[in-house]
């Protein structure tokens, strides 16, 4: 079956540690736990669209070692099209390391290795997944010139594009934020973007506003505990998060951009789908892990 919604991003396999807390600078910590998990922003959000009703396809890379038959078939058994998940021979997978604390915070480096190979050639060769999906995702764990050829074709095709700036060092480019018809960032990145402190509601809705006026077409600014800001040319709501206990929040973000991604598609309007995308997010963060943390559509009845 045609691919619905077309991912174009990274694979990492998360090497995660479980701590009392997270480590000081210059500090060896005792640990808990560890674990290798299937992740990446763009794997990531891939599985949480696909387990929460849509058809989806990824664009990525991978390396030629252990992790990156494990990426590959973690995609393959949630149903993803991974025909345009290229092998890069004589490069690492690209990895995260992540220590996760009592306090369900997390700290993460990631290494790149093969998401850096993925060059806009490699979207191009498979344009053709790109020409009958409807929606088309995009993160920042792949080269810049990457995201950006991936905005402009989507664009250009007419498709709904989301661009979930993440990670992000500086502000955008206002052609990127253009191009994207939802732009999704948390706190820190939407901070980073606008240089505005983003601490509370209220600050958060001034930098909602502050991107629809450099360019962003709509923005949905994501809050953790404290739910998201949605902005369009009408105005600014917020909407509350569900009240959960959590556990771990790696990928909440990933799980609510492929959870609201997955709705669009599937008829629901612009607030309804960011509820739905609300509910898959904090049903995740009651669980471990990245992607295993991600629920599938039935499991949404819970919360």
């Amino acid at each position: 079956m045609q691919a619905s919604i077309v991912v174009v991003g990274s694979l990492n396999m998360d090497l995660v540690v479980r701590a009392e807390r997270l480590p000081m600078a210059g500090e060896t910590l005792a640990g808990e736990s560890f674990t290798t998990v299937p992740g990446g922003k763009g794997a990531n959000q891939a599985v949480a669209a696909a387990r929460l009703g849509a058809q989806v396809a990824m664009i990525g890379c991978v390396g030629d070692d252990a992790y990156g038959v494990q990426l590959l078939q973690s995609l393959a058994a949630e149903g993803i099209d991974c025909q345009a998940v290229s092998i890069s021979a004589g490069t690492s997978s690209g990895v995260a390391l992540i220590v996760v604390g009592a306090a369900s915070q997390n700290a993460i480096v990631v290494v790149a290795g093969s998401n850096g190979q993925l060059l806009p050639e490699s979207v191009q060769r498979f344009d053709a997944l790109l020409q009958p999906a409807k929606l088309i995702i995009c993160q920042l764990e792949v080269p810049a010139l990457t995201v950006l050829h991936t905005l402009e074709r989507g664009h250009a095709l007419g498709k709904v594009v989301i661009l979930n700036p993440a990670p992000v060092a500086g502000p955008l480019p206002s052609n990127w934020l253009a191009l994207a018809d939802y732009l999704i960032p948390n706190e820190s990145e939407a901070a980073t973007l606008t240089g505005l402190p983003v601490t509370s509601r209220e600050t958060a809705e001034g930098a909602a506003l502050k991107l629809l006026a450099l360019g962003a077409g709509k923005v949905i600014i994501t809050l953790g505990g404290e739910g998201a800001v949605f902005a369009d040319a009408q105005g600014v709501e917020h909407f509350p998060a569900p009240n959960v206990q959590p556990v771990d929040t790696t990928a909440a973000g990933d799980t609510f951009v492929g959870g609201f991604a997955a709705a669009l598609l599937a008829g629901r309007g612009e607030r309804e789908a960011i509820v739905f995308g609300q509910r898959a997010a904090a049903l995740s963060v009651t669980r471990a892990g990245a992607q295993p943390s991600i629920p599938r559509i039935g499991d949404l009845e819970s919360v």
